[in-house]
């Protein structure tokens, strides 16, 4: 019941809001029109004495210059003007200026002899010509149909912007969603991995096992509030991604190398949250012990441009293994959240894997309330 009283109360909302909008329509017009006839009598009755007679014969222009502006207006433009057919909508024009000169010599002619019939003056008052009045009809039906027209085009303008807009929005959404999606395919991945190594050691008994669940308690802080911010601080990114190697070195333990070259000035860079650790995460996935070790070097630097970011690691020659989801996934995170601001390249030899990464740092400067709390 509640919901058939709220229909109702909604359509009764409609029919009012047409109402007032049909309401306000027809004010427009009838203001308009009361403009047209001060016109008239202004045009006609210039130099005239005899305003009674000027007032009243206006009336009887009033009908044929209503119906051809609205004629124009609503039926041959919209029908055959706007619709590409010229031809027909000359032709019909034609037709129409024809008809309506017609009918105003009729109302012309009609309105003189009635008011003489009346006896309002023993003579005509007018100052125009007939040829004058009928170029004054048209005048006005002219101004009428650019008045309309400009409006036309203004609402077509506004309804065309609010239909990019509401594009936009679109597109802006999918790509929320899009990049949302791949978040959820990046965190899988990344706890797996980690909890794989913690369940390993868990097994042993390892001492090591209480400082793991530690690391990673941090790095679940990590992914599970931080990815959440458009932005977070480099600094942090790089402090996780220190947590994540210290996993990997406790279930490496002496057969892995990494060196982590850090450059100065960074503090004031932000980027988008997991977006360097899962290239780190596919080394260490992908990499191959040679000569008894896994070697690791990662690299962040910037100078006055851009910023700089670069792994590399060691594989085994001619090894068909993929890369898995972490790097496109990365590649499209990127394509999205920096368009044309970056440049990513990855180049494989018989002996080593490399990534290089490079951000338009203007890109990366960004407020710190966006930044971790």
């Amino acid at each position: 019941m509640s919901s058939v009283y709220k229909n109702g109360i909604i359509a009764v909302m409609l029919t009012l809001g047409k109402i007032r909008n049909l309401l306000l329509k027809s004010t427009i017009h009838v203001l308009f029109w009361l403009c047209v006839y001060f016109f008239y009598n202004y045009f006609l009755g210039y130099g005239s004495e005899n305003t009674e007679y000027v007032t009243r014969f206006s009336l009887f222009l009033m009908p044929v210059t209503i119906i051809v502006s609205y004629v124009f207006l609503f039926y041959l433009i919209p029908t055959y003007l706007l619709a590409n057919k010229q031809g027909l909508f000359v032709l019909y024009s034609i037709y129409t200026l024809i008809i309506s000169s017609f009918f105003i010599s009729i109302s012309v002619l009609y309105g003189s002899v009635l008011l003489n019939y009346l006896r309002i003056d023993d003579s005509s008052p007018l100052t125009k010509t007939f040829l004058f009045i009928v170029l004054g009809v048209y005048f006005v039906v002219f101004i009428t149909i650019t008045i309309g027209l400009i409006i036309n085009n203004y609402k077509s303008i506004v309804k065309n912007e609010d239909l990019k807009n509401k594009i936009l929005q679109t597109q802006l959404q999918l790509k929320k969603q899009e990049l949302s999606m791949l978040k959820m395919q990046i965190h899988p991945h990344f706890l797996f991995n980690s909890l794989n190594t913690i369940y390993g050691f868990a097994l042993k008994k390892a001492d090591q096992a209480p400082e793991m669940i530690l690391k990673l308690s941090n790095l679940l802080d990590y992914i599970l509030y931080q990815i959440e911010k458009p932005t977070v601080s480099l600094e942090n990114e790089i402090n996780h991604l220190e947590d994540y190697i210290s996993l990997e070195k406790l279930r490496f333990h002496d057969t892995l190398e990494v060196n982590l070259i850090k450059g100065d000035d960074i503090s004031e860079i932000y980027i988008a949250p997991m977006l360097l650790i899962p290239f780190v995460e596919n080394s260490f996935k992908h990499g191959a012990i040679i000569d008894g070790s896994l070697a690791i070097m990662i690299a962040v630097k910037r100078n006055s441009e851009m910023l700089f970011f670069e792994v590399e690691n060691s594989v085994l020659e001619k090894t068909n293994d993929s890369t898995g989801i972490g790097l496109e996934n990365i590649q499209k995170r990127l394509k999205m959240l920096y368009p044309n601001a970056y440049t990513l390249e990855i180049n494989r030899t018989d002996k080593l894997f490399k990534v290089q990464l490079a951000i338009n740092i203007n890109g990366l400067k960004t407020h710190k309330n966006v930044d971790e709390s």
